[in-house]
């Protein structure tokens, strides 16, 4: 346990922050998974949708720090090239 006022503030912050991190992360995890889903079943206008929304997700958490931004990158570029290949069947 903390003793000092500062350390004690820092747990409470780092609190805080871990449970906004890890509620992000999984809602990218599960915009992710469906867009997978949807690549699966050949549904290009369901995944499309998602993925705008899931850039927008992603571009945030990697300006936050949430996820690091080569992970971010990788991510989208992953996504966007199984989407683009369902479009080209």
């Amino acid at each position: 346990m903390p003793n000092t006022p500062s350390a004690k503030k820092r747990l409470r912050q780092s609190v805080t922050r871990r449970a906004k991190n890890r509620s992000t992360k999984t809602a990218l995890r599960t915009l992710t998974r469906k867009i997978r889903e949807s690549v699966a079943a050949n549904d290009v206008a369901k995944s499309e949708e998602a993925f705008g929304t899931l850039v927008k997700k992603i571009d945030r958490a990697s300006s936050k720090k949430v996820i690091h931004a080569n992970a971010a990158a990788r991510t989208k570029s992953r996504l966007s090239k199984a989407i683009k290949a369902i479009k080209g069947k």
